[in-house]
């Protein structure tokens, strides 16, 4: 099922119209299993309660590989604090959004309080999956730039392969940065931590979409 934004004249889902959403909304909507965001005052539904629609298996192990292999040690370094999905992230335009896997530098740690994250994180992933390509590739990639996110990266499973986009100007990223299944990779803001692209795949039981 393709990520839309929601009806919100529906009976189970009053609202504001859309385009008119704020954070003020977001933080008043029922606690019905489902995950949503808010782009420039519009609601998205981008994680369903039915078990038909949530991340499949392989979309959380390339998220606990994440960890695993920057998450952790970037903390263990004492460079960042990570966090992933579901988390609200508050950026400019972006209110909030809820991405796969998030980076905050450990100097800009104040960003990070009353159960959110208020401000811009270093860094951002999100994994695609067939419902989301679309989404994840344009409507959250311009909303990351226009909000001055300095770098976003795009795992994608089906080709095995990460990309990563810097901010060039204001609003918009620069060319990405192809990493392939045998590369090796780092994120800008943590230089120091390395890992295979490959390791964000390999060994898992599952790997459906």
């Amino acid at each position: 099922m393709p990520i839309f934004p929601v009806r919100t004249d529906a009976p189970l889902l009053n609202g504001p119209p859309q385009g008119q959403w704020t954070a003020a909304d977001w933080e008043q909507l029922p606690a019905d299993g489902n995950r949503y965001e808010i782009i420039n005052g519009v609601l998205y539904l981008v994680c369903w309660s039915d078990e038909l629609y949530t991340p499949s298996y392989f979309h959380q192990y390339i998220i606990f590989n994440l960890t695993r292999l920057v998450g952790i040690p970037a903390f263990e370094q004492g460079l960042a604090h990570v966090a992933f999905a579901p988390i609200g992230v508050f950026m400019p335009g972006c209110d909030p959004v809820q991405p796969d896997f998030v980076v905050v530098k450990k100097e800009r740690a104040a960003i990070i309080h009353d159960r959110r994250i208020y401000g811009i994180p270093d860094l951002i992933v999100e994994i695609l999956s067939p419902s989301n390509r679309a989404y994840d590739e344009t409507t959250k990639m311009n909303a990351y730039a226009a909000a001055g996110l300095p770098e976003f990266g795009v795992v994608d499973p089906m080709s095995k392969q990460l990309r990563i986009f810097e901010l060039d100007v204001p609003g918009q990223f620069r060319e990405a940065r192809v990493f392939h299944e045998g590369d090796t990779a780092h994120f800008k803001c943590l230089p120091t931590i390395e890992f295979k692209v490959g390791d964000l795949f390999a060994g898992a039981p599952d790997s459906t979409l």
